[in-house]
């Protein structure tokens, strides 16, 4: 008891508000802070380790990422034995799916924490899964793979994830788009150009053309988002024949 006492006393009031906080979102005892720390270290800050390697979130992100792709993965081999690979593959896409990602990192509001040098309301949506993602990989390197196994079970798993509503969720217009022009041979065709206009950020607009008609266009700082906010509108100009189909 006295050794534990002597740790704690160890700690500065930060780190022991720090340790208060992390042990609240994950639900157990964290025992080196220094990963849950580099989780929400921004690439902003510039740090470096004693041998000069960055200090961030980033490769703890990949780390969250892989042991959150193979936990959902076993989860889905387990709970539904007759699934083919196809329907395994889909349904951990939706998952851990960007968008799914990002809604678990704002109600943890793991963006509090982040440490940083530029305004967070600059940093982008996508920050909210990153760090998700930056704190599996920092309960993996602290606790090990139990424990990273129990953290997604009650905060994925349990609270988040319905087999019958996920079948019917839709994580990619475009791919659906694609699939149903194949399958009736409808020429499909996405046409991007850059689009700054009188803004400062650089954006890309698309215009979704189907038998050589525009169907539909979209507009995003990402040729990804625009091409997909594009397919979404499309999407549902077809949507009959599509559900029909698919």
């Amino acid at each position: 008891m006295k050794f534990f006492k002597n740790i704690k006393k160890s700690r500065s009031t930060s780190d022991e508000i720090f340790y208060t906080q992390i042990k609240k979102i994950i639900g157990f005892v964290p025992k080196n802070l220094d990963h849950y720390k580099r989780a929400f270290t921004h690439t902003s800050l510039q740090l470096k380790d004693k041998d000069g390697h960055p200090v961030n979130f980033e490769r703890l992100e990949y780390l969250g990422d892989s042991m959150l792709g193979s936990i959902i993965a076993a989860y889905l081999f387990s709970e539904v034995p007759e699934a083919n690979e196809g329907y395994l593959t889909q349904m951990r896409s939706k998952i851990v799916s960007r968008e799914h990602l990002n809604e678990l990192g704002k109600d943890l509001e793991l963006l509090d924490y982040l440490d940083t040098r530029i305004s967070k309301s600059k940093i982008g949506n996508n920050i909210h899964g990153n760090l998700f993602e930056a704190l599996i990989g920092a309960i993996y390197l602290d606790r090990g793979y139990n424990y990273c196994e129990k953290f997604i079970t009650k905060k994925v798993i349990n609270a988040y994830v319905d087999i019958q509503k996920l079948e019917g969720k839709i994580t990619s217009y475009k791919g659906v788009l694609i699939e149903w022009s194949q399958k009736i041979k409808r020429d499909l065709n996405f046409e991007i150009y850059e689009d700054s206009g009188n803004q400062n950020v650089k954006h890309f607009s698309v215009k979704l053309f189907v038998d050589n008609k525009v169907v539909s266009k979209g507009r995003a700082t990402s040729k990804k988002r625009a091409e997909e906010m594009a397919a979404k509108r499309a999407y549902f100009v077809f949507q009959s024949e599509i559900e029909k189909l698919l």
